[in-house]
């Protein structure tokens, strides 16, 4: 089950992961949100980070402190 944050306003958003190569040829984790589970959908929010909302409803993913 993908792991889903509900806003502020009610709207669901499902946590991704996707692994993306940089013109360096260095591997970098992206996380990223989307309306609906997809491919490369987390189960969980990852150790280390959590999620916070941007002033206009959008998920993010933050690093605890």
């Amino acid at each position: 089950m993908a792991f889903k944050f509900k806003n502020s306003k009610g709207k669901d958003y499902f946590l991704h992961s996707r692994v993306v190569e940089l013109k360096g040829g260095r591997k970098q984790q992206l996380y990223f949100f989307a309306k609906e589970p997809g491919q490369g959908a987390l189960d969980a929010v990852p150790s280390g980070y959590q999620v916070a909302e941007s002033k206009n409803g959008l998920p993010v993913l933050k690093k605890q402190a």
